[in-house]
């Protein structure tokens, strides 16, 4: 059941006006996003964040908690028991070259080190900015997820994966992980 190319894409996860009001309902309230591991490194990551949660969001919220029941259904397979964590926005600017360099979100946290499934919603639209492609690289062969606004991106949290440079506008994405007892 697992797919050989360890992604599944949904179009049309979200539509057109979600990422609009996701976008301008948190764009102030953003933070730096250069923390990697509690230190400051720009090198490896140059963005903005912030989080939701379901009381904030809960039509978004109840939208995320069926897509990855399907996809997790029809797809992956995975032992999942719940969303430890909010769902973060980010934005990476073209001014600052803003990037996440390739990482793997499973972590030595406790709640990282149970992340078994990223899900990223492009909310920008592609014609809104330059570069800022997420890239996979499941098995040596690296992919570019679609661009295209509202569609949504499924892999394993342990896959590398990476947004590359923005150049120019402005990229914002919606990541969920989803949890469950650590991979073995």
């Amino acid at each position: 059941m697992f797919p050989e190319e360890m992604y599944a894409i949904v179009p049309d996860a979200l539509d057109s006006a979600t990422c609009d009001r996701l976008i301008t309902g948190f764009a102030h309230e953003m933070d730096d996003g250069g923390l990697v591991q509690g230190q400051t490194a720009t090198h490896i990551r140059r963005s903005k964040i912030t989080w939701f949660n379901e009381e904030q969001e809960p039509v978004v919220s109840r939208r995320i908690i069926d897509l990855v029941a399907d996809v997790n259904r029809n797809v992956f397979d995975f032992m999942l028991t719940d969303f430890a964590e909010d769902a973060q926005i980010a934005c990476y600017s073209g001014d600052q070259r803003g990037h996440y360099d390739w990482h793997s979100d499973v972590g030595a946290s406790d709640v990282a080190r149970r992340r078994k499934m990223t899900l990223v919603i492009q909310l920008s639209d592609p014609d809104e900015y330059e570069g800022g492609a997420l890239q996979l690289n499941p098995a040596g062969n690296v992919f570019d997820a679609p661009m295209t606004r509202g569609t949504a991106i499924f892999f394993p949290s342990f896959v590398l994966h990476r947004v590359a440079p923005t150049t120019a506008g402005l990229r914002y994405s919606l990541t969920q992980w989803v949890h469950g007892n650590p991979f073995r």
